[in-house]
């Protein structure tokens, strides 16, 4: 599979439209070798290329792909199963380095990450639109799938003994508030892979409830005081940002605002109003540095919280416009 990345410095109307679609392809590649994995003729290869396509786009511009990740994950068409496994992905990417994970581990985790729930991709997919409670025997497959994909991995060509005891493992992690150096490897990426799990769960929705906020998502798994021994979940606020690009806060003047980028400052990030104080839709979005203290977040809400799709182009062209001014300035 070929893709070209794209110059986010001379960004414009078309290299946008093919950053849009390079996600989507990514996405779509992901879903058909999770929903088909028999039909790929090198699984392992296919997916090394997958996550060294998905390594590509994060490191290009991190902003803007934590931003399409949060966006377009709410409303994908590959499928819930194919756009967790992206999330969850993308996460462990960027928070492998505060955890110290070596090379080996971090391409690891990437791999489990992207395949932990192969052993139930069709039916991942049939819960997300599924209003009611697992029947009994969707509970047992539900229970199964560990096993079921690691047995589905080795019979695809899968020999790496630690990436297989990963998915075998990453619904049993170790307890949380041990040092993750005081486990082995296989613990140490079970713990941060069932970790980010969790988080890309809550902030996902489905028909059965209703998504998180992402605060409310980092407060499940790291206590209400945010606990400083958990590890996964400070190099999440700390590499994702406490309000990641993508996802929607409340301001003290009471207008909804998308988050564009981050800044150095994790509370602090750069925002775009997309609903005024009346609750009216904004036709010409306004831009604030929260780090000014005017506007100030209160707090961050829900994607479901509106009921209306963005103009993704126009909101990371704005973030983007913005962080070269600054930069200039401040250069």
């Amino acid at each position: 599979m070929s893709y070209a990345l794209i110059d986010l410095e001379n960004i414009n109307e078309q290299s946008y439209e093919n950053l849009l679609a390079l996600w989507a392809d990514l996405e779509a590649a992901l879903n058909s070798a999770l929903q088909h994995p028999d039909r790929v003729g090198d699984f392992p290869t296919k997916l090394a290329e997958l996550r060294r396509w998905l390594e590509d786009m994060i490191q290009q511009d991190s902003d803007t792909a934590l931003y399409l990740m949060f966006q377009l994950a709410s409303t994908s068409m590959a499928g819930y199963s194919a756009s967790h496994a992206l999330v969850c992905a993308s996460l462990c990417h960027m928070v492998a380095p505060p955890l110290g994970l070596g090379p080996h581990e971090r391409v690891t985790l990437l791999h489990a990450a992207m395949s932990m729930n192969i052993g139930m991709t069709g039916l991942q997919d049939e819960l997300a639109l599924q209003t009611e409670r697992p029947t009994l025997l969707q509970e047992q497959a539900i229970q199964d799938h560990p096993q079921a994909g690691v047995q589905l991995l080795r019979s695809l060509g899968v020999i790496d003994p630690l990436w297989l005891e990963v998915i075998a493992h990453h619904h049993t992690p170790p307890a949380e508030r041990l040092p993750l150096q005081s486990l082995n490897t296989t613990q140490r990426l079970t713990r941060v892979l069932a970790s980010i799990d969790r988080y890309a769960a809550m902030i996902s929705p489905r028909k059965s409830r209703p998504d998180r906020s992402v605060g409310d998502s980092l407060r499940a798994i790291m206590g209400q005081r945010f606990d400083p021994r958990d590890e996964v979940g400070k190099a999440l606020a700390a590499t994702a940002g406490l309000y990641p690009p993508g996802t929607l806060v409340k301001l003290d003047t009471q207008e909804i605002a998308v988050v564009l980028r981050r800044t150095q400052e994790p509370k602090y990030p750069m925002v775009a109003g997309i609903i005024d104080s009346k609750g009216r839709p904004y036709e010409r979005p306004p831009l604030y540095l929260t780090a000014s203290g005017k506007p100030r977040i209160i707090n961050s809400l829900p994607l479901s919280a509106i009921s209306f799709s963005l103009d993704h182009r126009t909101m990371v062209s704005l973030g983007l416009f913005t962080a070269r001014q600054a930069a200039g300035t401040q250069g």
